[in-house]
């Protein structure tokens, strides 16, 4: 017969997978809802964009039926009173304020979406990598650091590191040569902990290593 102490060890490894299985599930489920929502938001963006334009159109033949019966009746004064065309000027106007800002309140949110699913598979890279003795970081670049002004290919990197993107403010710059390092960028970057701990040095947080970098 199975001993207790058997039976008790395979509900805790069953309960583990259990759990194992149900956060991958959740997670799964959060990732396609995620998407899904910013499918929607990108549609709601197009639909104000297209409300912003048909405003815009609609201010523009307004304007140009009052100026074409000015002309065409060879009057000196405007057949619509300047009060009411003021007043039909500061309503298209106002509407096309309302909906620019709810566009830019849509864009904030897509980009805030985007960047959760970013972090997320961030932390799911950086999970793989600590299996291989590698890892993920982000290194904030701080001020007067030696890295402050140069292009990727001025600094002296380990073979084993690669820059995997950088964020400036609330956008991502992709790494490339033309790249060049301000202050308070956050760049992402991945490589052995011993290279990582020598390329930290070079955006200001050292790790009792030397800053290495090619002088100009």
């Amino acid at each position: 017969m199975m001993s207790l102490e058997f039976i008790g060890r395979l509900q805790k490894e069953l309960s583990l997978t259990g759990s194992a299985v149900y956060e991958s599930v959740v997670a799964v489920a959060e990732r396609v809802n995620r998407k899904v929502h910013i499918l929607r938001l990108h549609s709601q963006a197009a639909q104000l964009l297209s409300q912003i334009e048909r405003a815009h159109g609609e201010l523009g033949h307004r304007i140009a039926d009052v100026v074409s019966d000015k002309v065409s009746t060879g009057r000196g004064s405007l057949s619509i009173a300047p009060d009411e065309l003021q007043r039909t000027l500061d309503q298209s106007l106002g509407r096309v304020r309302d909906l620019k800002q709810a566009l830019h309140q849509v864009d904030g949110q897509i980009r805030e979406l985007k960047m959760e699913t970013i972090h997320e598979d961030l932390l799911t890279l950086q999970r793989d990598l600590s299996l291989h003795s590698a890892a993920l970081e982000r290194m904030p670049v701080v001020r007067r650091a030696p890295a402050i002004g140069k292009h990727p290919t001025d600094l002296m990197i380990p073979e084993s590191v690669r820059f995997i993107t950088v964020f400036r403010g609330p956008f991502l710059i992709p790494p490339s040569d033309s790249l060049v390092f301000q202050p308070d960028d956050v760049v992402v970057i991945m490589g052995t902990r011993s290279d990582l701990d020598q390329v930290a040095a070079l955006f200001g947080t050292p790790r009792k290593v030397k800053p290495i970098y090619r002088e100009e």
